[in-house]
């Protein structure tokens, strides 16, 4: 048996820093842990959204998607521009002052993206191909409660300190909305029968918290401090691109400063986690 594995990313990701990494993992993984010597694999990498199709049709055997999903295609449709519904205005995700309206444009945005994804790569797996997802999400139905309202909550308080220091328009914290949504597990398997193209042989919600090197399966905070700086240095690494193009770069320190703070007082009350959806489908 060979192997072909193809690595997705958008064109802004460093491919180049990503294959010198795969020399280090081919000296160590060599050999699995029964002694067995591994089937030749091989590596390319494939810069484009996946919401395009990527692949020949059927061509494909599995698809493993990590930590992406959560993310849109693009900000809600009908968000930007329209100053009616601007009720979200000092918020780049939904809170608990977010209107109605607003909250149906994220959902509906979810709905049009993910019913997509599964169209194309329903049309690029072989006959019986099988997809592994792994993206966050929400514990309950409540649109409100999730946990990434939090913490992108955090991050929109930090913004609006900026704006009253007086380091960032308000017109530009106004316009700037997160192309993102954690969906429930409802609103997914939902999306899945409403394609009619995927057999869901499971579905699962587990937690993770917000500090990636905490283990701790407990709901306190053993460091609150150590904690909040480790959580922060994650959400800038996916959030400072978006908000450089956004606001430019000399806010960024600031910012993430700021928001260290508070992600630390947050911590102190209450160890929220991430809640992370994964789901196994078959092709019909």
């Amino acid at each position: 048996m060979e192997i072909q594995f193809f690595l997705n990313d958008l064109p802004g990701n460093d491919f180049n820093q990503l294959f010198r990494s795969l020399e280090q993992f081919k000296r160590s993984a060599a050999i699995d842990p029964k002694g067995n010597t591994l089937p030749p694999y091989y590596v390319s990498g494939l810069p484009n959204s996946y919401y395009i199709r990527l692949f020949p049709r059927q061509s494909v055997h599995l698809f493993h998607s990590s930590y992406c999903l959560h993310w849109r295609s693009q900000v809600p449709e009908g968000l930007e521009g329209k100053r009616e519904v601007y009720l979200n205005e000092e918020n780049m995700y939904i809170t608990n002052n977010t209107s109605p309206l607003v909250v149906k444009l994220f959902q509906e945005q979810f709905r049009k993206d993910f019913s997509l994804f599964l169209r194309l790569r329903h049309e690029e797996l072989v006959f019986g191909g099988q997809m592994v997802l792994t993206f966050l999400g929400r514990k309950n139905e409540d649109v409100y409660s999730g946990d990434l309202n939090h913490l992108f909550g955090l991050l929109s308080e930090s913004l609006q300190s900026l704006v009253v220091k007086g380091l960032v328009e308000k017109e530009k914290l106004s316009s700037f909305n997160l192309p993102a949504y954690g969906p429930s597990v409802g609103e997914v398997t939902t999306s899945v029968k409403e394609s009619g193209v995927f057999d869901m042989a499971s579905i699962k919600l587990f937690e993770q918290n917000w500090d990636p090197y905490d283990d701790s399966e407990g709901d306190d905070v053993l460091d609150s401090a150590s904690s909040s700086v480790n959580a922060a240095k994650c959400i800038r690494s996916v959030m400072e691109s978006l908000v450089t193009s956004h606001f430019g770069e000399t806010i960024l320190d600031m910012l993430f400063e700021d928001y260290t703070r508070r992600v630390a007082n947050h911590l102190k009350k209450e160890k929220t986690k991430f809640n992370v959806i994964v789901l196994t489908l078959k092709k019909l």
